[in-house]
């Protein structure tokens, strides 16, 4: 979330050469030894190797200590993090230190003191002092790995307690959930595999071997990114853990989702609201839907539809119903998106750009209602290599773009995703392959080329508004600025959406039928986020954060002026460019690259209305458009009998004020019946 700018875990594994079980000295040691155990793991995001964290415990005159060093380069920057924890030979923690970066953009500098009574912490120049609790642990998100590691073998020497205490602050539940048996050159390997919650946002999964040495952690990092870490030497099973992550967390939701929704065979006819279909069509005052074994059986006006006999009565009176919302710009990378997008009465997704046996694990859990989500239309990652490359499916090739194109096909995948490093060439051969087999190509337009050269390779779909800026500068078409740090204030001035540059490109679009999510969302809280507007002044939805996403919206420095007058005027030109596109036919697709999760899809939309959308423009743009974008209009995206029951219950009418989108009560989600609030809690949210 917020994935290009505040904070994005890992799966980490350590070689130990003398393993520990839990706190126990290995008695191969001497006195003179200062070096009782080490190890290394292999960093990796989105399952790319990108890193190393190399760690050692030595023997202290007061006990022990394990010092971590841990770096890795993420798409070309620098994340080097450091770690001294200070433990006495019972195990008990005396100090901890951590200090460097934990994302591209996010740095860390926290310690902790343990006193005979009491503990004094600082985190990032504030001092604070407590009293010392009986039991607890200092650890201060994902990483290192190391103390990872030892979180778990203080929680199994105390007793594997349901609820342990963090600090400087939080808490974490731990609880063991199998043993799984993995073959490693070979050979059987047998792992006890646990869930952390509380860590992180939302679920880790790890796995320790059977003297307690961590092998695998799969995780988010603090850009709420994919990231892993394994143990030196068993990088091969990499694969093996991402699947088995994305099924067992998916069941770990499973008990939830049984009390959380009705049973979708029953017959339910909602009575009495106001129905908005999203087709172009007025909206039916007194309305009634029914829905039936997952589908739309009849809506219209009560006197014309019948309601059949054992129904369940929802009476919607003073309240709107609408199709369920679309986020056609998702990362679905924790299970707890599930309950976020359903909360916030988005039932389906199109996620654009994941590992593809995690997503896939998910997308078919959700499928066989197992865990709760919406419906989940993963693109298919690939990307050229490079420094700044993304993931592990690399096109370099013809050869490799069809078998990419190919696998994603086989796998159900209905788009493509290309990425920043790709060659003009290889997004040519992607998208042939990809259009032979009935698939569209979307993505970024990579940085050898302009939005141009891009469409007249085969992409169909483009993400990010600031690639059409980009072009409407470039008189050649040739790469710009591809981001807008790198923007000048004078071609921002002098910029306008009516230029002939500017319209012939509107003309190329609109010719070549190209589909655009903005991500206005997001870029605002790129651009705006600043002591003197922060991001609460125009996305209330940060307020309803947990606390370990909240920390990753903090106000940042105040910048200089001409950096401000830029940002702010970078973004009412892209603004001005969404309304201009709208204008003139071209097909937009609400989506919010996370951003703020949950509540971003909503300021999406009212941006549109403040760009010249109608407030019923703005809604089909996350209903009818992307279903019809996508080939799934005749399924989805509007309340019509037969089709998927996909529908949201709104407190108030968006079509009154846009912003009452925001007051989603029910969702229906194919079929099975959710109340919002009881969705939001379940993942820490504030209804």
């Amino acid at each position: 979330m917020f994935r290009n700018l505040l904070t994005r875990c890992s799966i980490f594994g350590i070689a130990c050469l003398l393993p520990l079980a839990v706190w126990a000295i290995p008695k191969a040691q001497t006195a003179k030894e200062a070096t009782v155990e080490q190890g290394k793991f292999i960093l990796h995001k989105f399952a790319q190797p990108i890193g190393l964290e190399t760690w050692e415990v030595t023997r202290q005159p007061a006990g022990f200590q394990l010092n971590s060093k841990f770096e890795f380069k993420d798409r070309g920057s620098p994340v080097p993090l450091t770690m001294q924890f200070a433990y006495d030979k019972s195990g008990a923690p005396q100090s901890f230190n951590i200090k460097g970066k934990n994302s591209r953009l996010s740095e860390i500098n926290q310690s902790v003191v343990v006193g005979d009574r009491t503990i004094r912490m600082q985190v990032d120049g504030a001092d604070k002092s407590i009293e010392k609790p009986k039991t607890f642990f200092p650890i201060a998100g994902y990483a290192p790995t190391a103390q990872q590691l030892m979180l778990m073998r203080y929680w199994l020497k105390h007793g594997m307690p349901a609820t342990l205490r963090t600090l400087p602050s939080g808490t974490v539940q731990i609880s063991k959930r199998g043993q799984d048996r993995f073959m490693l050159d070979g050979k059987p390997v047998v792992l006890d595999r646990y869930l952390v919650n509380g860590l992180i946002w939302g679920r880790e999964t790890i796995w320790l071997d059977q003297a307690h040495n961590l092998v695998a952690l799969v995780s988010i990092d603090a850009e709420f990114d994919h990231f892993e870490s394994i143990r030196d030497g068993y990088q091969s099973l990499l694969p093996s853990f991402l699947t088995k992550a994305g099924e067992d967390e998916m069941a770990s939701m499973k008990e939830f989702a049984g009390k959380a929704h009705s049973d979708p065979s029953k017959t339910l006819a909602l009575v009495g609201g106001t129905l908005i279909d999203a087709t172009g069509k007025p909206a039916i005052p007194d309305a009634v839907v029914v829905i039936a074994n997952h589908r739309i059986v009849a809506a219209g006006p009560r006197a014309q539809v019948a309601i059949p006999e054992g129904a369940t009565r929802i009476d919607t009176s003073g309240k709107t119903i609408m199709p369920g919302l679309w986020d056609m710009h998702a990362h679905f990378e924790q299970v707890e998106w599930g309950p976020i997008y359903l909360a916030a009465g988005v039932t389906t997704v199109r996620d654009c750009g994941n590992e593809f046996e995690f997503i896939t694990a998910v997308r078919d859990g959700l499928a066989r209602g197992q865990g709760i989500g919406p419906q989940l239309l993963p693109a298919g990652l690939v990307d050229g290599t490079s420094e700044r490359a993304l993931g592990v499916q690399r096109v370099d090739s013809d050869a490799d773009a069809q078998k990419w194109v190919n696998k994603y096909h086989d796998a159900g995948f209905r788009q493509m995703k290309v990425y920043s490093s790709m060659t003009r060439d290889n997004v040519a051969s992607v998208a042939r392959y990809a259009h032979q087999l009935g698939m569209s190509v979307t993505g970024h337009i990579p940085g050898t080329m302009g939005l141009v050269e891009g469409v007249e390779a085969g992409m169909d779909q483009v993400n990010h508004i600031v690639y059409l800026y980009d072009a409407m500068q470039a008189a050649d078409k040739s790469p710009m600025s591809k981001g807008m740090r790198k923007m000048k204030l004078e071609d921002l001035k002098s910029f306008s959406v009516t230029s002939a540059e500017a319209q012939k490109l509107i003309e190329f679009m609109k010719a070549h039928h190209v589909v655009v999510d903005p991500t206005m969302a997001l870029w605002e809280v790129v651009t705006r986020n600043r002591p003197s507007t922060p991001i609460a002044s125009f996305e209330p939805g940060v307020g309803k954060l947990p606390q370990e996403l909240a920390v990753s919206f903090g106000t940042p420095s105040e910048e200089n002026v001409e950096e401000k007058e830029k940002l702010e005027l970078a973004f009412k030109r892209m603004l001005e460019i969404v309304g201009a596109l709208h204008k003139a036919g071209i097909d937009i697709v609400a989506g919010t690259d996370q951003a703020v999760p949950g509540h971003s899809i909503y300021r999406e939309l009212e941006l549109y209305v403040q760009a010249g959308f109608t407030p019923l423009e703005a809604l089909q743009s996350a209903t009818l458009v992307p279903a019809r974008v996508m080939g799934m209009d005749k399924e989805s995206g509007t309340i019509e009998a037969g089709k998927r029951a996909d529908i949201i219950i709104l407190n108030a009418n968006p079509l009154d004020n846009i912003s009452n989108i925001r007051s989603v009560d029910k969702v229906i989600a194919n079929g099975a019946l959710y109340d919002a609030a009881t969705l939001w809690k379940s993942v820490g949210f504030k209804p």
